[in-house]
């Protein structure tokens, strides 16, 4: 590693993102300028800034090494990315996102739902939510940024944990989401770049598209036997139907990430920005473009460095990365690449980090002081509103590093999807409700939201045996791990919290119909009149 070289390189990267956070600082006159762009960004650069957010390090390295040790069933994960994170986030979601918050004048994801079912507790639970849980989410892109540097460029962990979150608590403290959408798009360019160069010289690696995926199936042979008991059929093939290993990839990584993009906030805040429906369809072919060579890529690549590993040193990609998933993409990278790309791709995962930390943090930010204390009417004690918002950066931020110390190894691919499943569990029946049902209640949105937060909690401590094992809560109250057998032990909680919620919110909206949304604003327009 030439540091010579790469300080530079990174100098002048850090000098043009600076350069575009300051241009989002002079842009940044408003609240509404800080919240949500003044709803006049360009759908370009709102695409890339959705895709860099929702690509962060979690895509490339933690799902990345997930694929490794999985296969290239994860690739159905792209599939759904691009279906419904893109597809139906822009051009049906989003499209309703934007007009309701113009419509009711709300700039976050829990004043929208807020708002809509006219419930000041849905504003400040969601607010909670997020700002209480996502810092879990926050870290674990911090860790494989820090992970990367500290692999490739022999960094020590600490310092580059430190260095990042540094310079992200920066950007968003100073620009808010201009300057975090225009280095987002900056980075975007970056990652898409890095990811193109790096699937062509994988493939060149292992002898060709035909070659490569021939030789890998032929491995099928090696694959571990704690995985062949889980259900591994080898890397070209889904796991056996029904097993451990296919419960845990179909429900926790593909369908839990899958589903539950559609309620994330940060990703849902994008669409606000822009000016009308126009730019949210011209954005869905950049938003596909991206998600298709950053997902995908991961997700080939992954599984190809096992043969790449298996061929030059008689190891799969797990062995050669100590049991640490997280380690299998920057030990290939470091093993396959030469020097100059190392320097590219060391700032494709800064670039990565940044604009999903970055990101995250200004909903945390937003969360604290517009849904919970602007809500609650306690803003006032820390003076504007915009200084309340950057009181939560810098709180959101300080928990992240300190969670990103306790979490262990190879938590990336696992900890996304936790995030992701509540979400979705969460929020998704009264955001579709909030779109389509004008019979849509207070209370059936509340007991909704209340049941898919609740219920998926109580999966992850006491049924998911991945984290209840890891928690610890069951074993001490009930003696077990888990309290359900197999196949509940690997059956993510989205699958259950998100049917319970959405019956929650259909039966309870039905039984207190008297008092829908639809009903309420009849009732307001005829006493204006």
């Amino acid at each position: 590693m030439n540091l010579a070289v790469l300080i530079p390189i990174c100098i002048v990267y850090i000098g043009i993102m600076s350069g575009l956070a300051y241009y989002g600082y002079k842009k940044t006159t408003t609240e509404a300028d800080y919240l949500v762009g003044g709803r006049n960004i360009h759908p370009a650069v709102m695409a890339l800034s959705y895709g860099a957010t929702f690509i962060s390090t979690s895509a490339i390295i933690g799902f990345g090494g997930a694929a490794g040790v999985f296969g290239m069933g994860l690739l159905w994960l792209a599939f759904l990315n691009i279906v419904l994170g893109i597809f139906v986030a822009f051009a049906i979601f989003g499209t309703k996102i934007r007009r309701l918050s113009i419509e009711l004048d709300a700039s976050t994801f829990p004043t929208l739902l807020g708002k809509r079912y006219k419930s000041n507790f849905i504003t400040v639970f969601a607010g909670a939510m997020i700002f209480v849980l996502m810092p879990a989410y926050t870290s674990i892109v911090l860790i494989g940024g820090a992970r990367f540097l500290e692999e490739s460029l022999a960094m020590n962990f600490n310092i580059a944990l430190l260095i990042l979150a540094l310079i992200i608590a920066l950007y968003v403290i100073s620009g808010g989401i201009k300057a975090v959408m225009y280095t987002d798009a900056f980075g975007a360019v970056i990652m898409l770049v890095g990811m193109a160069i790096f699937l062509f010289v994988t493939y060149q690696a292992v002898g060709g598209f035909i070659e490569g995926h021939r030789g890998l199936s032929a491995m099928k042979d090696l694959v571990p036997q704690p995985l062949i008991d889980g259900g591994h059929l080898g890397w070209t093939s889904m796991p056996a139907l029904g097993s451990p290993l296919w419960w845990t990839m179909v429900s926790t990584i593909i369908m839990g990430v899958g589903i539950g993009v559609l309620a994330q906030p940060q990703l849902a805040m994008r669409c606000m920005t822009v000016k009308d429906d126009r730019a949210l369809y011209r954005s869905v072919l950049v938003g596909g473009v991206f998600i298709l060579f950053m997902t995908g890529a991961a997700f080939a690549i992954g599984p190809l460095s096992n043969l790449y590993f298996f061929n030059t040193s008689g190891e799969i990609a797990l062995t050669a990365a100590g049991g640490n998933t997280d380690l299998i993409i920057p030990k290939f990278i470091n093993a396959i690449m030469p020097d100059w790309f190392i320097y590219l791709f060391t700032l494709t995962l800064l670039s990565a980090t940044i604009s999903t930390v970055s990101s995250l943090i200004h909903v945390q930010a937003t969360a604290f002081g517009q849904d919970i204390l602007k809500t609650m009417g306690i803003n006032k004690l820390f003076g504007l509103k915009m200084n309340v918002s950057r009181v939560g950066v810098i709180l959101g931020m300080v928990a992240a590093v300190i969670l990103a110390y306790i979490l262990p190894g190879g938590v990336i691919a696992t900890a996304t999807a936790f995030w992701f499943g509540i979400c979705g569990a969460a929020f998704l029946p009264a955001l579709i409700g909030a779109f389509y049902w004008k019979g849509a209640t207070k209370a059936g949105a509340t007991y909704s939201v209340i049941t898919g937060f609740t219920v998926s909690i109580l999966g992850f401590l006491f049924l998911h045996v991945k984290e209840s094992a890891a928690l610890g809560l069951s074993k001490a109250i009930f003696g077990k791990d888990a309290l359900l057998a197999f196949p509940w032990t690997h059956i993510d909680p989205l699958f259950y919290a998100l049917p319970l919620s959405t019956i929650v919110f259909i039966v309870v909206s039905l039984l207190t119909k008297g008092t829908s949304v639809k009903e309420r604003y009849e009732e307001q327009h005829k006493t204006a009149l």
